[in-house]
């Protein structure tokens, strides 16, 4: 039996070393590889990704990383995270949303580095 493919969304977080363009750059890489990896999903099967970035990482958009990884045909788009007071500095955040057979309970959502602190219950 096949079985049927449905639209699910994917979150996942990672803490960037520095506001420079290559640890955002770094630290966006890392994270789209393990939301792809830990959830059997390819490139080809992401619809569209949200990133966004704490408003103390401005030196590089996100998306321009994930275009150098694979993601130049999937629709992207950066937004900065709102400015809560005593909030994770240096976070940069991803919505995936992805065509896969996962159930949502299958799904593997990531949380690397320091951004495990955002979601202790299912971060790796």
């Amino acid at each position: 039996m096949i079985t049927p493919m449905s639209v699910r969304a994917i979150r996942g977080a990672v803490q960037v070393e520095a506001n420079t363009a290559e640890a955002i750059a770094a630290g966006t890489k890392e994270l789209l590889a393990e939301i792809l990896r830990s959830n059997a999903v390819s490139v080809d099967s992401v619809i569209s990704v949200l990133l966004t970035a704490t408003p103390d990482l401005n030196a590089a958009f996100p998306a321009a990383a994930a275009r150098e990884v694979g993601f130049e045909s999937t629709p992207l788009l950066c937004a900065v995270e709102i400015d809560v007071v005593g909030a994770l500095p240096r976070v940069v955040r991803a919505l995936a949303t992805v065509e896969t057979e996962l159930s949502s309970k299958e799904i593997s959502h990531i949380y690397l580095g320091g951004a495990k602190a955002l979601r202790r219950d299912i971060a790796q």
